[in-house]
């Protein structure tokens, strides 16, 4: 297995460690624009550090919005936030390195042209990646594309640029990464296609920004949707990539097999770019004991995610009379398949096991428990887990095509057939049929996704469900989803999981061993299954489980779709404003 970008040499380690070290000098006198890329390996050993700014398994797996519910609520989404006095977000660090690269002299100067531009368009395609990240939490901010001295009053005072200049730049820079990476795919190095799925991914999020978020009076909201396209189309074309669609992984089945698969070179099919981990090197996380442990947040999927899942014919389960009263065992049965490959279902078993189970409430607190990226019952220990970590791949461009045509009003069935059916065929499911889904627009979506208007409502809504169903679980991209939709009202409905119809037993998978004891009053001997009050259930003495019941969610739209800025930063710098209404 190879690890380059786990290993940061020690030049990289040299240039980074301090908060403000946007205002050091060059670290050393031996490393410095005009003694140090003097060959190849110095590029390369330099870059190796910018690795580290990707997303680690926690960010990958941990979502926080409205697909997966805790036992603690995060401050975005009970609308608790408060304007901090320091805050990590806004760090500098990782740009200074990079710009640190891209004005260097000798690098500049250096003298085979192909190996300084392919260096140079890693370094912007990190440098987009920096400030798209700086983009989505507070909009507007600084554009730095030199590295600042400690006398360089006017950059260190600078003001923030607006969002418009720094989307362009951002721009920019991944086009001449486009133009100059390798293209040679690899899953644990940047190439030309991380790139093109990057710009995709970029510009669709601007694009729908622009288009939903009119009280910010952005222009060029088509202009982004197009890109979009552009180059996820371009990606579909070139690339070669495909889905994973082998049923010999781990579990037998692809989707589910994608996540499980310990070695991202075994699905390398699909996947784009991936954060390396190896039990051999002690690289571990923590996911597993996330999703099995009793004192690690508990996570399940929500209610509303669960009802957005298919029949496996097709049609719509929230179109059931009575779909909302529906106990466990009936809801999950004859449904889209990824639903199986994503939660416990009766008949689930572990990877190298036998033995059905269950949900278990222990874990959970939906009931509705996640298996995506499960493998063995021996990784289930504290950091313990070394399954690499999926940060691009490209299902995810297939969606991002769909909806960028889907919003700009050029979608045809041939382009759903290129993209997102190809996720459908996947998980065994029928196409989706682009004049079915307008001349009938899915109501229980339609009151979810309020903005959502014109003669396309039908598709884009459901191209938001697959979005929904295919990524949970995956580099945040609900909360990302629900803020570019401006959708941030669905933080603020209570959370449910399982309906119960009584109080009494209940056999959940239906192997004769009851596991949850729905009760009234005070609480009975422990008998052995879970036992849950019936005033944790939505209604007297039956409903769903309503979790974190005694919090009270807020979302404030004229706010919340931004982070603030830190006190102390704006105390340093006065020319800083702060976002709206964060006074």
């Amino acid at each position: 297995m190879k690890l380059k970008h786990i290993i940061i040499p020690a030049v990289a380690l040299m240039l980074t460690g301090c908060t403000k070290d946007f205002l050091e000098r060059y670290p050393t006198a031996d490393i410095s624009p005009q003694t140090f890329f003097k060959s190849e390996n110095d590029f390369a050993a330099y870059t190796n550090s910018f690795y580290a700014a990707l997303p680690d398994a926690n960010y990958v797996f941990g979502e926080s919005a409205d697909n997966i519910v805790k036992s603690s609520v995060a401050a975005e989404v009970s609308g608790t936030r408060i304007v901090p006095t320091t805050d990590s977000r806004w760090n500098w660090s990782a740009l200074r390195n990079i710009n640190f690269l891209l004005n260097s002299p000798t690098a500049i100067n250096y003298t085979d042209q192909n190996v300084r531009n392919k260096y140079f368009g890693l370094a912007k395609f990190f440098r987009a990646f920096f400030y798209f990240e700086k983009v989505r939490w507070y909009g507007d901010v600084p554009w730095y594309n030199v590295v600042i001295e400690t006398n360089d009053i006017e950059n260190l005072m600078k003001p923030r640029d607006s969002r418009v200049l720094i989307m362009d730049s951002i721009m920019a820079d991944l086009d001449f990464a486009i133009e100059h990476l390798d293209n040679q795919k690899n899953v644990e190095r940047v190439t030309r296609w991380t790139a093109l799925a990057l710009k995709a991914r970029v510009a669709l999020y601007e694009g729908t920004w622009r288009k939903y978020h009119t009280e910010f009076n952005l222009p060029d909201a088509e202009k982004f949707l197009n890109l979009s396209a552009e180059a996820a189309l371009r990606f579909i074309n070139e690339s070669g990539y495909t889905l994973y669609t082998q049923t010999n992984g781990p579990s037998g089945k692809a989707y589910q097999d994608l996540f499980a698969t310990l070695n991202a070179d075994g699905v390398a099919e699909e996947v784009i770019l991936t954060r390396r981990y190896s039990n051999e090197l002690a690289l571990r996380h923590n996911l597993q004991f996330y999703i099995t442990a009793r004192t690690q947040g508990k996570p399940g999927l929500e209610k509303s995610l669960v009802n957005s899942y298919l029949m496996a014919d097709g049609s719509r389960f929230t179109d059931i009379q009575g779909y909302d009263t529906i106990q466990y065992f009936e809801e999950v049965q004859n449904r889209d398949p990824r639903l199986a490959q994503t939660i416990r279902v009766p008949g689930y078993t572990r990877i190298g096991q036998t033995a059905s189970l269950a949900p278990d409430f222990e874990a959970t607190m939906t009931g509705y428990q996640p298996i995506k990226w499960m493998n063995i019952v021996a990784m289930d220990g504290n950091n313990q887990s070394y399954h690499d970590m999926v940060i691009f791949r490209t299902g995810e461009v297939f969606l991002n095509y769909a909806e960028a045509k889907a919003e700009l009003g050029t979608l045809s069935q041939t382009d759903l057939d290129i993209s997102l059916n190809r996720l459908r065929a996947r998980a065994g499911m029928p196409s989706l049929d682009l004049a079915a889904a307008n001349a009938s627009p899915d109501q229980y979506l339609a009151e979810q996704y309020k903005n959502v208007s014109g003669s396309n409502t039908g598709v884009i809504l459901e191209i938001r469900r697959e979005r929904r169903i295919e990524l949970v679980m995956e580099n945040n991209f609900r909360w990302d989803d629900l803020m570019r939709w401006k959708e941030g009202h669905l933080l603020t409905r209570a959370f449910r999981g399982m309906y119960f119809p009584k109080t009494g037993m209940f056999d959940l998978n239906r192997d004769g061993r009851n596991d949850v004891e729905i009760y009234d009053g005070a609480k009975p001997p422990a008998t052995g299954p879970y036992q849950i009050p019936s005033s944790e259930l939505s209604g007297a003495g039956k409903g769903n489980i309503v979790t974190n019941i005694n919090i009270r969610k807020t979302f404030r739209e004229d706010r919340d779709y931004l982070w603030p800025l830190p006190i102390e930063d704006i105390q340093l710098n006065k020319n800083l404003k702060q976002n709206p209404h964060w006074d």
